[in-house]
């Protein structure tokens, strides 16, 4: 009895990197159905849905998702797009892979940020290995903001927040309000996640990363939390740093860090931050993960600029695949995979362009399906 696999390739070079994925894949014999669904930025065009239901219904009833890329763009720029008959409807374009987060609570974003030997592009030759734990359905992201804001919820905060009142000459119009929005249980359970990771790993300290010093009352309790669960935790140390700070060591001393944990925003920077460390977004992979169900994507993007064009590095696609093979228990799989990967990477006769180099997306991939 083999897997069901959604394949969602999405936008952009997603649809490159999925095939590319499918073709490694398969040289492993990885006993799987892989599933086509429907997503992203056409879709929202000619039907008002980038997540369409079909494709909901799918995701329900299949082991794990690969995804491939998304294309976002701010609200009148999306309104724009749409074919002219659903343009004035009141349509509006919300991300479908934070929506898949949210609505399948896939709440751990974890994201390896690994060093290869070899790499060109890993210029400080740090022995980096560490791992972000990412709230993801939370915080700055949970979607709950107002432009125009409306009169009845700035009557409230008026009432209710003395701050308020250097904003009561600003036009309704010309304000715009983003919430923050964190609750016990999610940060409770991103924080254990991460502590339950690094001893699994025997890896020695956990980094939460917040600013309670100005989100006094978000980062206050995310940092209770964070102590609290620390406590049940006694072969592992807690390490606590402010993002601004957090930026300036990862730049300086990005060795010292096992696994990082986060709320969404500050998670998001810090992730491609940690990335770039490691050779850039072109290995950048990610798993989204829940109690049921989790979701593999490369973090890169749609890079609409290189679609279509058999260039962009597929790594971060095939480094994804190594942890949908590890979640699904598939541990000799994804070992495999993960040492092809780093033995063309450290024997550098295969580099895109991103490398330094003029190999394709897809001579990329068969060479490591060749070292398979």
């Amino acid at each position: 009895m083999g897997y069901r696999i959604a394949c969602l390739p999405g936008d952009g070079v997603g649809k490159e990197v999925m095939d590319a994925a499918l073709m490694v894949l398969e040289k492993l014999e990885l006993p799987a159905e892989f599933i086509h669904g429907d997503v992203g930025w056409e879709f929202w065009r000619l039907e008002g849905d980038p997540l369409p239901q079909r494709t909901r219904e799918l995701l329900a009833s299949t082991d794990c998702c690969l995804f491939g890329a998304i294309t976002s763009k701010p609200k009148e720029e999306a309104e724009e797009e749409l074919v002219p008959e659903l343009r004035g409807q009141g349509l509006v374009y919300f991300s479908p892979i934070v929506r898949i987060r949210q609505e399948m609570d896939l709440f751990a974003n974890v994201r390896p940020c690994k060093a290869y030997p070899g790499n060109p592009l890993n210029i400080r030759g740090d022995d980096i290995d560490l791992v972000v734990f990412r709230e993801n359905t939370e915080g700055l992201y949970s979607g709950v903001e107002y432009h125009p804001v409306p009169r009845e919820v700035r009557r409230v905060l008026e009432e209710t927040h003395p701050k308020m009142s250097r904003f009561s000459a600003v036009p309704d119009d010309e304000i715009a309000i983003s919430t923050r929005i964190m609750t016990r249980n999610a940060c409770e359970r991103i924080v254990r996640a991460a502590f339950e990771y690094a001893k699994a790993h025997k890896r020695p300290t956990v980094t939460l990363v917040e600013k309670p010093n100005v989100l006094r009352e978000t980062g206050g309790l995310m940092t209770r939390v964070a102590r609290e669960v620390a406590s049940g935790f006694p072969e592992v140390e807690l390490w606590e740093t402010n993002i601004d700070a957090m930026c300036m060591w990862l730049v300086k001393n990005p060795n010292l860090y096992d696994v990082i944990v986060s709320e969404n925003m500050f998670g998001d920077i810090l992730s491609d931050l940690c990335a770039q460390l490691v050779g850039g977004l072109g290995f950048a992979s990610s798993a989204n993960i829940g109690q049921r169900y989790a979701l593999f994507e490369p973090t890169h993007g749609s890079a609409p600029k290189y679609a279509a064009q058999n260039k962009v590095n597929p790594l971060a696609m095939l480094l994804t695949s190594v942890l949908m093979l590890d979640w699904i228990d598939e541990k000799e799989r994804s070992r495999r995979l993960e040492s092809a990967i780093a033995q063309v990477i450290d024997e550098g006769k295969s580099r895109t362009y991103d490398m330094g180099g003029t190999t394709s997306l897809h001579d990329m991939a068969k060479a490591v399906a060749a070292r398979l």
